[in-house]
């Protein structure tokens, strides 16, 4: 039986959540004159606290629109608020974690972790550091090098590298997509973990409908691009949640069914 872990929550709360309202947003790409449209008319808000996940075919639009929250650019139409403060731009206040780690070689893990704050002008901070560090688990690796980590250990420091900045929005971009299963599973449970300790939002894009009922509150299906909203699923299984669960099969056939696979897919 797989579980996802129970969540420690005595301690402090010192990521406080902020909202996020998205509100009729349209995006597209401009390509050699061609104009391909990759979001349409998009609305939809997450509560400050909450996890949600994005759902929805390849290169249908869930990654553009992490892009648009995190301010890296801007959409054609419509706009994104956080707290209903418009987003013009990037803040540390909302971070992207990706796919790839993208650490820095020649930097060791504390170094890598303390760039962002450098880059704010802020200094390295030591103590935040380190408590970076041990929210993941890689106190004991600070001064290692990239090349001496395994992927799992690489996406933690990655993950370290955003958490020290203390955000209030955390997005993630199938930031486990590469990773070998139990590393996966090993790396949702504790991002579950930090998610419900710290109280940050959460707004996670992946293709992995399990992953996104083990960990998230609510779930959005997007339509194939330009993508629309065409399921928006509340999941109110309590903690720790099971596999096996009927309740979590049903809102697996649900999600699934929404994609595209049909009844003959659960034969």
């Amino acid at each position: 039986m797989v579980r996802a872990a129970q969540p420690n929550t005595s301690e402090t709360k010192d990521f406080p959540g902020a909202s996020v309202q998205v509100r009729s947003v349209s995006h597209a790409f401009d390509n050699d004159a061609q104009v391909l449209p990759v979001l349409g008319n998009v609305t939809f808000d997450v509560p400050s606290g909450e996890t949600l996940a994005l759902l929805g075919p390849s290169g249908c639009g869930k990654s553009t629109l992490l892009r648009l929250i995190a301010g890296l650019e801007m959409p054609k139409r419509g706009e994104i608020g956080v707290d209903h403060v418009r987003v013009v731009g990037p803040d540390p206040s909302r971070l992207l974690v990706f796919q790839d780690p993208l650490l820095l070689p020649w930097r060791t893990v504390k170094e890598n972790v303390a760039y962002g704050l450098e880059a704010q002008g802020i200094g390295k901070e030591k103590e935040r550091v380190l408590q970076a560090l041990q929210m993941v688990g890689l106190s004991d690796f600070a001064a290692a090098y990239p090349r001496e980590l395994s992927g799992g250990m690489a996406q933690r420091v990655a993950l370290a590298r955003v958490l020290v900045n203390r955000p209030r929005v955390l997005l993630l971009d199938e930031p486990f997509g590469k990773l070998d299963s139990l590393t996966r599973m090993t790396m949702q449970e504790e991002l579950l973990m930090l998610a419900r300790r710290h109280t940050f939002t959460t707004v996670l894009v992946t293709h992995d409908v399990e992953e996104a009922l083990l960990l998230a509150t609510r779930i959005l299906v997007f339509s194939s691009r330009p993508a629309e909203i065409i399921l928006d699923l509340e999941n109110n299984l309590s903690f720790p949640r099971f596999r096996d669960d009927p309740e979590f099969i049903s809102l697996r056939r649900q999600s699934l069914v929404a994609l595209g696979h049909g009844e003959e897919f659960f034969r």
